[in-house]
């Protein structure tokens, strides 16, 4: 059989997301998740058309999880030799990398690098490659990076009203993540609604636990909401997003917590969780709500209402609005979500269909609004295909 298969691998501290994608029929016959790893309770799960298998793993780390994989794979009739490449999830790229990239020993290192900026993130994605390369060193492989797609903002949008020489010395500066799922979106919208590849103005907002939205002018990223941590911009599961940064001082004198303390709070206790008191769970919360729960409710209202000024502080990177996209698990599912947050958006002229909206788009080609000028679609993001489809390019340029 000709190697036409491309793993993706997502790999996080203690989890290893995959997907196996066949390049010929761009279909995903495989997927699944390693996770709680070096923990007792390790497990590995393969889904697939046959059904669902779940495997322990005591105390595996990712080089096991790996091996794992590979032959729960090959059990499965999609072992390596069927493999054309393997693609990477890595959260941080800086300014190195404005695109994605064959990995080399010169790659890992310069991924290696930058660590610092994504210190949860980049060494779990370099554990995944290392993992990989000493399994199967021969099989090519690419890292796609979250933040490329960003690397075309402007100075402007991108520079913090810091002293200059933080940004020279320790490249402090707004970076964006989830470029990976704006660039699919913004290019199915445009495809969708017919829009001029070479002019058109699209936001979208990638809504999940982890949330940020991003103003798309002409297929490129002009600005996003999150900046040089995934912790500024919207409100999110666990994360406040923007807070006055006097707060630290301010919770370090009058409660004695320490600096990452502080940051453990923004970053874990806050978001819906933190209003609401409930959950992190958008589910939850408007169930919560239509019960009579009051912190529920404004911990959802506080959600749309900021997401809306994120979304109408973009307008200035595009200068007007042909289609706003909704995705990610919030984005893609919770219409009460969309309803209130157009509702704030109203002035733009944007009028949701209410049964399309009910119905989250699937049998209007993703459309939930009453014209198209401007559009709101929801588009169900495919981070994985993406970076399968740039694998493949990559690959199939070096051949």
């Amino acid at each position: 059989m000709t190697a036409s298969m491309i793993l993706v691998l997502n790999s996080g501290s203690s989890s290893l997301k995959f997907s196996i994608f066949n390049s010929a029929d761009q279909t995903e016959p495989v997927s699944g998740l390693a996770e709680n790893l070096g923990q007792p309770d390790a497990r590995l799960t393969v889904r697939s058309a046959d059904g669902k298998t779940s495997r322990e793993l005591p105390g595996a780390d990712h080089q096991v999880a790996l091996e794992a994989l590979v032959a729960a794979l090959s059990e499965r009739g999609f072992s390596p030799e069927h493999w054309l490449a393997a693609g990477h999830r890595v959260v941080h790229g800086a300014e190195s990398f404005s695109a994605s990239v064959r990995v080399t020993e010169d790659i890992v290192q310069r991924i290696d690098d930058i660590s610092h900026l994504a210190p949860l993130h980049n060494p779990a994605n370099l554990e995944g490659i290392r993992a990989l390369s000493r399994l199967l060193p021969d099989l090519p492989q690419v890292a796609v990076f979250d933040t490329a797609f960003h690397q075309t903002i402007p100075a402007a949008a991108y520079t913090y009203a810091l002293p200059y020489h933080l940004y020279e010395d320790h490249g402090i500066r707004r970076y964006g993540f989830h470029g990976t799922s704006h660039r699919y979106v913004s290019s199915e919208a445009v495809r969708l609604l017919q829009l001029e590849p070479d002019h058109h103005r699209v936001i979208t907002a990638h809504l999940g636990n982890g949330c940020s939205a991003c103003a798309v002018k002409n297929g490129q990223s002009l600005d996003t909401t999150m900046g040089m941590t995934p912790l500024e911009g919207l409100v999110m599961g666990t994360r406040s997003g923007d807070v006055d940064p006097s707060i630290h001082l301010f919770l370090h004198e009058r409660t004695g917590m320490n600096l990452a303390e502080i940051t453990g709070l923004l970053n874990r206790e806050s978001g819906l969780l933190g209003i609401s008191g409930l959950s992190n769970d958008m589910r939850t919360l408007l169930a919560a709500a239509e019960d009579g729960h009051a912190r529920a409710e404004l911990a959802i209202e506080v959600f749309c209402y900021r997401l809306a000024r994120g979304i109408s502080s973009l307008l200035v990177a595009t200068g007007g609005l042909d289609a706003l996209v909704f995705t990610g698990g919030i984005g893609e599912n919770a219409a009460g979500v969309r309803e209130r947050t157009v509702y704030h958006l109203g002035w733009l002229g944007l009028n949701l269909d209410v049964t399309a909206n009910l119905n989250h788009g699937r049998y209007q080609q993703g459309i939930i609004s009453t014209t198209q000028e401007p559009a709101v679609l929801v588009i169900p993001t495919r981070e994985e295909w993406m970076i399968a489809q740039d694998t493949q390019a990559l690959v199939a340029n070096a051949r």
